[in-house]
């Protein structure tokens, strides 16, 4: 009687290096209810995250306990229905908000270093749970630089572009935004940081660089800061962001292209 060839792998221990679903149980032809409901629960959270009211006023109070000032704005979407439907819109202020803006363009010999934007994006669960922590890491990064920061702008119905208008009208040298990124199975609070050298209408994705999935159980708050300053410092020093800027990921240095 031949015995049972023992399997190539150990999918036990490969599903303790990641939440993909290998591995899944079966009862006759189907998964069993156990990975089922799971399957239901982390659709449903995803859901959720998309769908969850954008709460500006507590990120506002946040940082102004900080001592952080803020800026509420909006973009033309005007609802959560038209911002899924319509991703152009999400990329455009809407007029109120321009006008807002503009008494804090700065002068050209007193340029803003940074326009930091945190904005809702398609997870306003991952900016609930991480903006405010990045922002904590980040701000001695950025003090020991000495860069000068606009008024955080507070977005919401927002897409990764809008910061390029923001920056544009701050008349800032550099635009982050802090955004929520569009949730998985496995992640429905992944959020993405985005900086575009010299912020205007009409920069392509081609010319920002990404830093994502920060989350606890991803990339944390405190590293992504780390990497975020050292992506800035190279692209003042360089002029430039986008695909002709690399970080090392073991080394954290930056390299161009």
């Amino acid at each position: 009687m031949s015995q049972k060839s023992k399997p190539l792998y150990d999918l036990s221990q490969i599903k303790k290096l990641t939440p993909a679903r290998i591995g899944l149980a079966r009862v006759g032809s189907s998964i069993s209810t156990h990975d089922m409901l799971a399957f239901d629960l982390d659709h449903a959270q995803a859901r959720d995250a998309v769908h969850l009211p954008f709460d500006s006023a507590t990120i506002a109070s946040q940082l102004n306990a900080r001592q952080i000032q803020s800026i509420c704005v909006h973009s033309a979407a005007v609802d959560r229905t038209t911002f899924l439907q319509r991703p152009d819109l999400g990329r455009q202020l809407d007029d109120p908000s321009k006008q807002r803006l503009k008494p804090y363009q700065s002068p050209d010999n007193e340029r803003y270093d940074l326009a930091m934007v945190i904005a809702d994006g398609l997870s306003t669960l991952a900016i609930h749970n991480n903006a405010i922590a990045l922002i904590d890491y980040f701000q001695k990064h950025s003090a020991s630089c000495g860069w000068r920061w606009a008024p955080i702008v507070i977005a919401s119905q927002a897409r990764v572009a809008l910061a390029d208008e923001i920056g544009e009208i701050l008349n800032s040298r550099l635009s982050i935004i802090l955004i929520g990124e569009r949730p998985g199975l496995s992640a429905a609070d992944s959020m993405g940081i985005y900086l575009t050298h010299a912020p205007r209408i009409g920069r392509t994705d081609a010319q920002r660089n990404c830093i994502s999935n920060i989350r606890q159980i991803g990339l944390s708050p405190e590293k992504a800061a780390r990497q975020l300053k050292v992506l800035i410092s190279e692209a003042f020093k360089l002029g430039l962001s986008g695909v002709n800027l690399k970080i090392k990921k073991q080394s954290q240095q930056v390299i161009t292209i």
